[in-house]
């Protein structure tokens, strides 16, 4: 089986560590205003570059700066700042919608991959952005015969990009999903001026409205489903068909969510990936990968339009149905690395005992799950065992 990579988001560093730490083949990031999280996620700066570099050469995955917004004449100078940045530090390429920004990246030599903005939906237009890019993120609303369809007509026509390989396939494979084509949404500027193509939707759709009779002024008020607010994509239940396409890479949203989350998706789909490569991906398989996506943040599961039937599964509620609760004891005071005893000043009174599965999350470690064990407890001074390096000021977060 060809190999199928997970490109994860990094919303922070601590996002960061938790994707490499947790297996990721590639990452993805943004950077200030100029993506389509500006509002949402803790993006990095210009000056995180370098670092962000180093941390992946280290560990030899690939890195990608998103540049996918609409982009205005005022912003041009930032764009080729950025990329000017992105060349000298050594960033693996770009994923941008607006063929301005596409064509700056060409003239510097850095990779280009397409949004899912640019909504590619068939091989003609495959063919004719294959001049400037080496990578196309699909439109998120082709199902899995479509996808084989443009997987095969790029083998069959040899279509290659400017690295002269064939064109490489991404596709969505968990997180956020929107109402709009694509992720191309008016909503959020109609309501507050506030663009979602520039990054800053303020998701009008993820909220309760009524409807009024105009006669009477009797009102109806529309809270048993959220009428335009998508549940969550999950693709686990058929990630086997998903990889027969022939994709080169599957997507995972989600810089705007926590390290655990991002720590979690990324192990899943890694061990799925995996169990499908070694033939052993049954029912069973699925249900239990299915239980422990459940427990980090999601609005509940659809499979989106991959099977290519009516999509029904709508958002029950604003908040996240994850089934595992974290509680923030406290942050690390010291870690004591002969011994492996971590130490904290615990700042809330919850109840700790010996079995409770806790999380340490840090923008150098990543995210460090774990059971508590050897708990020593001095007032609001509390020592635990952990077999795994943590760092003064890493959160620590007890799982209910």
């Amino acid at each position: 089986m060809k190999k199928v990579k997970i490109l994860a988001p990094a919303g922070n560093f601590e996002s960061l560590m938790a994707a490499v730490n947790a297996g990721a083949d590639e990452i993805y990031f943004g950077i200030g205003i100029l993506n389509m999280r500006a509002a949402g996620a803790n993006n990095f700066s210009v000056n995180d570059l370098e670092k962000i570099n180093q941390i992946c050469k280290k560990v030899k995955i690939k890195s990608w700066v998103t540049l996918n917004t609409v982009v205005y004449d005022e912003e041009i100078i930032d764009i080729k700042n950025i990329l000017n940045k992105i060349k000298k530090t050594g960033i693996d390429g770009i994923i941008a919608s607006d063929l301005a920004v596409i064509k700056m990246a060409n003239e510097k030599k850095i990779e280009v991959c397409v949004s899912t903005q640019m909504s590619v939906s068939n091989l003609e237009t495959i063919k004719f952005l294959s001049k400037w890019v080496d990578r196309i993120v699909l439109a998120r609303e082709l199902n899995l015969g479509q996808i084989k369809k443009i997987v095969e007509g790029i083998k069959k026509e040899k279509i290659k990009g400017p690295k002269k390989q064939l064109i490489e396939i991404e596709v969505f494979g968990h997180g956020a999903m929107c109402v709009g084509i694509s992720g191309r949404c008016q909503m959020s500027l109609y309501h507050q001026n506030l663009s979602a193509n520039r990054g800053k939707c303020v998701q009008m759709c993820r909220r309760k409205y009524e409807v009024a009779e105009m006669e009477t002024g009797e009102k109806l008020i529309l809270d048993n489903n959220l009428i335009m607010s998508r549940s969550d994509l999950c693709t686990i239940g058929l990630l086997d068909k998903l990889v027969e396409t022939g994709i080169g890479t599957i997507k995972i949203e989600g810089r705007a969510r926590s390290a655990d989350y991002v720590d979690r998706v990324v192990r899943v789909y890694k061990k799925a990936l995996k169990l499908i490569g070694e033939e052993k991906y049954d029912k069973a398989i699925k249900e239990k990968l299915l239980g422990e996506l459940k427990t980090v943040f999601n609005r509940g599961f659809s499979e989106g339009y991959y099977l290519g039937r009516k999509v029904e599964e709508w958002a029950l509620g604003e908040n996240s149905l994850a089934t595992e609760t974290r509680i923030l004891l406290g942050k690390i005071d010291h870690y004591y690395p002969k011994v492996k005893i971590a130490q904290i000043k615990l700042t809330t009174k919850e109840r700790i005992s010996n079995g409770d599965n806790y999380v340490i999350i840090g923008p150098s470690s990543g995210v460090i799950r774990g059971k508590f064990f050897d708990i020593k407890m001095d007032k609001n001074i509390m020592t635990f065992k952990v077999d795994e390096k943590v760092r003064k000021s890493d959160k620590l977060f007890i799982c209910r």
